[in-house]
């Protein structure tokens, strides 16, 4: 019986850890994998204390950070399903089954997929979701972006350093990414932007060879070696099937990070806070962890 169990390790969960831990809570943590959508990140240049860092840099400070504390760490494993019973909380994954006073859930978002004809066939073979991760394979290629908010425009800023060209594909009549990002990306020769359109069809076998186009009621073959979807993200409360969601799935919460469950908090990207930033859901952790660890001494853990 765990004093509390974290579900992710990406900002909010690895802050509440370090926070958890603080507290010598007997803890653990079970992810999929460590840093969370900020080891995707680009350039970071708005976390305090850091004028300029990368994604990764950061990811791995936090680890860093965490390990310190010699936390009960659990990678590459999935939760499947999380209910209160009585006093306890009963986590179970796609590896064994685990018991706890308390429960963090912040799991984050993952990435939503184009839907359409020749996508599961090219994963991996051309087409990806981590411009950070699998940029530097398309050097002096041609590629396309397919999203026009902020984690496309990121993704499309990385690629220009690296892509001969590069083509975002935007189903909106015009992007939606911060005006600081557009800016770099607007007059860059290498960039070629197309407003109300969307992809139809992902083309090749043993790797990506184009993308099929539609745009203004007209179909046309894009050749591109590379396929980066950044459309935008789906929360991982999927598992979480008693707590309270809102329409887009996320879950709610209120400002001490609690959920409709008594002894089940959230925090991050996977909850309904607004506003998805890394220093945001750091912040939310550290709440989330310090909520828990008043809820143990309230009911005398």
């Amino acid at each position: 019986m765990y004093d509390l169990i974290i579900v992710g390790a990406g900002p909010a969960g690895i802050t509440a850890s370090v926070y958890a831990a603080r507290k010598r809570l007997d803890l653990m943590v079970i992810t999929q994998d460590i840093g969370g959508q900020a080891a995707w990140s680009g350039d970071i240049e708005n976390y305090t204390g850091y004028q300029f860092i990368t994604g990764p840099q950061l990811s791995q400070k936090f680890e860093e950070h965490m390990r310190k504390f010699g936390i009960n760490l659990r990678e590459n494993e999935a939760v499947l399903e999380v209910r209160k019973q009585d006093n306890s909380i009963k986590v179970k994954t796609d590896k064994g089954a685990f018991e706890s006073r308390t429960l963090i859930i912040a799991s984050g978002k993952r990435s939503r997929e184009l839907g359409v004809p020749g996508e599961n066939e090219c994963k991996n073979k051309g087409l990806t979701y981590c411009a950070t991760c699998d940029g530097p394979l398309f050097s002096g290629k041609d590629v396309a972006v397919i999203g026009g908010g902020n984690s496309a425009l990121d993704a499309a800023i990385q690629l220009t350093k690296i892509a001969r060209r590069v083509t975002i594909i935007n189903i909106a009549p015009g992007l939606t990414g911060d005006p600081i990002m557009q800016e770099q990306l607007l007059y860059n020769p290498q960039v070629t932007i197309l407003n109300n359109a969307k992809v139809g069809a992902v083309l090749g076998s043993k790797m990506v060879t184009g993308i099929k186009v539609l745009k203004d009621a007209k179909e046309e073959t894009l050749a591109v070696a590379g396929v980066f979807v950044e459309m935008g993200l789906i929360p991982n409360s999927h598992f979480a099937g008693d707590v309270a969601k809102n329409e887009l799935g996320e879950i709610k919460v209120n400002g001490r990070n609690e959920t409709n469950i008594p002894g089940i908090f959230a925090a991050g990207d996977v909850t309904d806070v607004p506003e998805k930033q890394i220093i945001i859901a750091a912040g939310e952790g550290s709440k989330a962890a310090l909520s828990a660890f008043r809820y143990l001494i309230q009911n005398r853990f």
